[in-house]
């Protein structure tokens, strides 16, 4: 619990109460960054330009501290915020964003490379399995399509037929693309659903599995982990499964839905279960650690990144965790006071880069990723509440999105 002054309540003891951050000073908020007054770009690919003698080189200024950089371009985007954490991908040095149409851009310049209207139904995630980008087919046959990121163009397509009800993916790599499917009847419903998986090779079906009567048919958050498919659902389960096979390994409850996302660290899957980030080894289920955050406090979605798993709670607290062991690397309490917590994360050389959600007076955080301190926070001043989205890019390159806005920031 949080320290008390007299009879009163602390501020922090109220955000645990609370479960909510409403709205405090963000640090840093005198920027580097454009106006949002400044003219934004169109699809075609005007927009903010390269600065003047940045010619696509790594090589940027570090501001000084508590402020934050200026974008390096910025663009008008078709983001409609239905793909979640996957509405925002980088390949390469292509920068792709979910929506209608999808457009590719150079991460350097901004500039768009390509467009292809009309190629996938809305709120589709961006999936990446073997260097190609698997998207459900708008034209609502049962296909999944492939495209090559760094020119849009189709490489690949499946051949299903009608017998499935629009196969979502949610995972893929170099075998097979894995999606989720209502089976229709004959009188056109779909009361079961399946997971399956797609031979890259031949487009045709390698296995399916029927789900559980009463599971949905949406909600699903996976990944691939070797020969492990590891998924959570709406239901609050958690499921594994052999990618070879199908076979279900193991499944088990939890007392919350990861709607978002799950860690992953060699042969463990960790997931944020109210209070506690808990790690379960994917070959059998046992729970290997278990770590509490503080009371009336609940960890968001966790994320892996270079060896060190990084999530936030909603009490605005920050924490770096060794995720094979999960010993606490460092908690940094200090954003309670000035900023909100990120739920999204991508890491450059030595800065944790944290996009939040929900919070006009949030942004993207640059945080110390050896200490967990602050250094700055990057907002466009739009005011806008719509969560932020940030993915690491070519080089020291960050791609930023909020609400229509794509930005790339100079990662320093």
């Amino acid at each position: 619990m949080g320290r008390r002054h007299g009879n009163a309540m602390s501020r922090r003891q109220a955000l645990r109460l609370a479960g909510t951050g409403l709205g405090l000073a963000v640090l840093g908020a005198g920027s580097w960054g454009c106006s949002p007054e400044e003219e934004v770009g169109g699809p075609g690919g005007g927009g903010t330009a390269t600065p003047a003698g940045d010619k696509g080189g790594d090589t940027f200024t570090t501001p000084p501290p508590g402020t934050a950089p200026k974008p390096l371009w910025q663009q008008a985007t078709v983001n409609d915020d239905l793909a979640g954490i996957h509405s925002l991908a980088v390949f390469g040095d292509t920068v792709v964003v979910s929506g209608d149409p999808l457009v590719g851009r150079d991460i350097v310049s901004g500039k768009e490379k390509w467009s292809r209207p009309g190629v996938t139904v809305p709120g589709a995630k961006l999936i990446n399995g073997g260097g190609t980008l698997y998207l459900a087919s708008a034209e609502y046959d049962g296909d999944v399509v492939g495209l090559d990121p760094a020119t849009g163009k189709e490489t690949w397509r499946s051949r299903l037929g009608k017998e499935y009800e629009q196969p979502r993916p949610i995972a893929a790599d170099d075998r097979h693309v894995y999606v989720l499917a209502g089976v229709l009847e004959e009188d056109f419903s779909t009361p079961t659903n399946v997971i399956a998986a797609i031979d890259t090779a031949s487009g045709r079906i390698a296995w399916r599995e029927q789900r559980d009567k009463g599971t949905d048919e949406y909600g699903i958050i996976a990944a691939v982990v070797g020969e492990r498919l590891a998924y959570t659902d709406y239901r609050e389960n958690v499921t594994v499964r052999d990618t070879t096979t199908g076979r279900q390994l193991w499944t088990k409850k939890i007392g919350r839905s990861n709607h978002r996302r799950f860690a992953v660290h060699e042969d463990l899957m960790i997931v944020a279960d109210g209070q506690r980030l808990r790690a379960f080894a994917l070959s059998a289920g046992t729970e290997r650690w278990s770590l509490a955050t503080e009371e009336f406090s609940a960890f968001n979605d966790p994320q892996v990144l270079d060896g060190v798993l990084y999530a936030s709670d909603s009490v605005r607290g920050m924490w770096a965790v060794d995720p094979g062991t999960g010993k606490t690397v460092w908690h940094n309490e200090d954003l309670l006071e000035t900023a909100a917590e990120a739920w999204q994360f991508a890491k450059v050389d030595g800065t944790l880069y944290g996009a939040t959600e929900h919070d006009k007076d949030g942004g993207v955080h640059a945080f110390d990723a050896a200490t967990g301190k602050l250094r700055w926070t990057y907002n466009d001043g739009a005011g806008a509440i719509q969560q932020w989205y940030v993915a690491g890019g070519a080089g020291k390159r960050l791609a930023v999105m909020h609400e229509k806005r794509l930005y790339a920031l100079p990662a320093v």
